[in-house]
């Protein structure tokens, strides 16, 4: 079973896919986003593309998991994609995620790397795998 994430942001949005049975993720190109809202053909060409089961968006909360002024705007990315494309979307904990994204980057490949890689997209595949490993599907 394909599965698509997203890592929202008001700028970037990552996005990473993967599938169950290994439950690991892969990244792909970010969107562009402009005030959180992407270009909704490039969604559109995605899920065309990969055709995934359902989505999964990271939801943005403090690390004590009080809401931030970023989660309404996740969730309303969330509501848009289920009611655009009519697909389920699952809304993920994603504390950290972006975190560990350039903590992973810059292990692998020093701080010269850490701003050309796919930040936001590998911090999706955390999202993804994370979702994966918590979620009876």
């Amino acid at each position: 079973m394909i599965v698509i994430a997203f890592d929202f942001g008001l700028k970037n949005i990552g996005v990473a896919v993967g599938e169950n049975i290994l439950k690991k993720g892969r990244a792909l190109n970010k969107l562009s986003a402009k005030n959180g809202s992407p270009d909704w053909n490039n969604i559109k060409n995605l899920l065309k593309i990969w055709q995934p089961k359902f989505l999964v968006v990271g939801l943005p909360l403090n690390i004590d998991g009080t809401r931030q002024d970023i989660t309404k705007k996740a969730e309303k990315f969330a509501f848009l994609l289920k009611y655009k494309f009519n697909i389920f979307v699952y809304l993920h904990d994603e504390r950290l995620s972006t975190k560990e994204a350039k903590s992973l980057i810059f292990k692998k490949n020093g701080f010269k790397v850490l701003k050309k890689e796919k930040i936001h997209s590998v911090a999706a595949v955390i999202i993804l795998e994370s979702w994966f490993n918590q979620n009876l599907y």
